[in-house]
């Protein structure tokens, strides 16, 4: 009888793209990266398709970790995805920058300002060959 399959890698690159809005790096191919295929079939495959929290929730108490943290390339993908798939409006952003701040101290929430500033300067921008009427 064949080993049933625990995990399926399929549903968490359906989740990574959905999460991430297909901006980041294509995915490797199944099998290439160990690390890759584990982590999404755990990581995108089970715990962000868990539908008790949405994705919205989760990526407010990633934020705030990742704050903490001070990786301030992270929080621009996440600050970058959370905009573009509508969790939070400008305002809301701009919040959460202040409510952590209080936690996380002034050096790492001036990160995440940064971080909220170039997202929002690079959506404003036109791509290249582009105007900002057309």
């Amino acid at each position: 009888m064949p080993a049933k399959k625990k995990y399926n890698r399929d549903l968490g690159v359906a989740m990574f793209d959905e999460v991430y809005c297909r901006d980041l790096s294509p995915l490797p191919a199944q099998g290439t990266s160990p690390f890759i295929d584990y982590m999404l079939e755990t990581l995108f495959g089970t715990v962000w398709a868990d539908e008790t929290l949405s994705i919205r929730d989760r990526r407010l108490l990633l934020l705030g970790a990742i704050a903490a943290q001070g990786d301030e390339t992270t929080l621009t993908i996440q600050i970058r995805s959370a905009l573009k798939r509508g969790e939070l409006t400008q305002a809301q952003m701009d919040a959460a920058v202040i409510f952590l701040t209080h936690y996380v101290g002034y050096p790492k929430g001036s990160l995440m300002l940064r971080a909220v500033t170039e997202v929002r300067a690079k959506a404003a921008t036109p791509p290249a060959g582009k105007s900002a009427g057309k």
